[in-house]
């Protein structure tokens, strides 16, 4: 996937776990627990149950890669109902 600068998703407590790796750039993922910045060459695991935020703060944007297991669906993501879709 590729982010702009300034990009943000909205919250989502998924049914599945999603493992992302950073290739270009920086990409901003919150919890509710903390909120860290992943930069180029750099992963982070989200666990399925786990409120989650992903953003691209910096100027430069990012170019990442995410793996869903189980798959990723509208179904099981599980988006925040007051940011949209």
């Amino acid at each position: 996937m590729i982010s702009p600068s300034g990009w943000s998703e909205p919250g989502q407590t998924p049914d599945f776990d999603e493992f992302t790796v950073v290739l270009r750039g920086e990409l901003q993922v919150e919890t509710h627990e903390s909120v860290r910045r992943v930069a180029a060459g750099q992963a982070v695991i989200a666990r399925r149950g786990e409120w989650v935020r992903y953003s691209t703060p910096s100027p430069q944007g990012a170019e990442y890669i995410s793996v869903c297991i189980p798959a990723f669906s509208p179904a099981t993501v599980h988006r925040d109902q007051n940011e949209g879709a």
